[in-house]
């Protein structure tokens, strides 16, 4: 069998609303997902048991440990199919920063079922698979996906968007942990919002698009910003490029993210955020439909 590999995007919270978390400890949400074309590499490789190596510019900072959501997932998978443990190395290159709010660990996982499933030409469609993703957690189902889509209940309620068009963008991180649960505490602790799902877009030009978003909200975004201050300035330093349209964190953080109206400005931008904060991680992308 030859190494098979593909990559793992970056996720997107496009908006991002949270109501009061539950009787089980779950926050209802919603928001619209896209995917970068940038992320992650994931390979697998025959060999005698399953084992992970994680390499790449990030891959020291986060390791390997037994509860790895790449190993976790893949066990899991074992059990179901009835395998026991995949007897395969899985490589991980590591290119996103880790707790950066961009579900890296969950889309690593995603990408490494697909491949899994492929390698070993398991008996498993895509509902079943998307069951096994959930064990990483809510957002599991959603980044093996890897498509535009409306996310609700707990994450895991979702709609294909096939009308998003490919948005020109710009992911910065500033080089700072914003650990979930600790975001998630802090929202608990202040005034709580409505995980309502709004109206759609009429129009879904770029430009109609970036105008909706506006008007939306990621109701992490305070939160993050009173535990990690380093976010604000992620967010000043995006919103004073040139051409930028909208600014917003991702997720829990700390990647914040610029929407433009094309992608040389989105380009044009990246390369003056590289070269004014060299310790960041900057990088141009497109969100659209995979």
């Amino acid at each position: 069998m030859p190494v098979l590999t593909a990559l793992a995007p970056a996720k997107i919270n496009l908006f991002l609303h949270v109501g009061a978390v539950d009787a089980d400890g779950y926050h209802p949400l919603s928001s619209l997902v896209a995917f970068a074309d940038v992320g992650d590499q994931v390979s697998v490789e025959p060999a005698d048991s399953l084992s992970l190596d994680v390499t790449g510019p990030f891959g020291e900072a986060l390791g390997v440990t037994p509860d790895n959501l790449i190993l976790r997932a893949l066990r899991r998978l074992g059990e179901v199919s009835g395998i026991a443990e995949p007897k395969l190395k899985v490589t991980l290159d590591k290119r996103l920063p880790i707790a950066a709010g961009l579900g890296g660990g969950s889309s690593d996982a995603g990408a490494a079922l697909k491949l899994v499933r492929q390698a070993l030409s398991l008996d498993i469609d895509d509902a079943a698979l998307e069951a096994v993703a959930g064990v990483v957690g809510a957002d599991g189902p959603m980044c093996l996906r890897m498509r535009t889509a409306w996310a609700e209940g707990r994450g895991d309620v979702l709609t294909d968007e096939p009308r998003l068009p490919p948005l020109p963008a710009v992911l910065f991180n500033p080089g700072v942990l914003s650990p979930t649960g600790a975001v998630y505490r802090a929202y608990d602790a202040g005034p709580m919002r409505a995980a309502d799902r709004p109206y759609p877009p009429r129009d879904w030009s770029v430009a109609a698009v970036i105008d909706w978003l506006s008007v939306q909200r990621n109701d992490l975004q305070l939160p993050a910003l009173a535990l990690t201050p380093a976010i604000a300035d992620a967010l000043a330093a995006v919103s004073a490029t040139s051409e930028i349209a909208l600014t917003r964190m991702s997720g829990s953080g700390a990647t914040v993210f610029g929407l433009y109206p094309t992608e040389a400005a989105a380009q044009a931008a990246a390369r003056t955020l590289a070269a004014a904060h060299p310790h960041a991680w900057v990088t141009a992308t497109r969100l659209a439909v995979q």
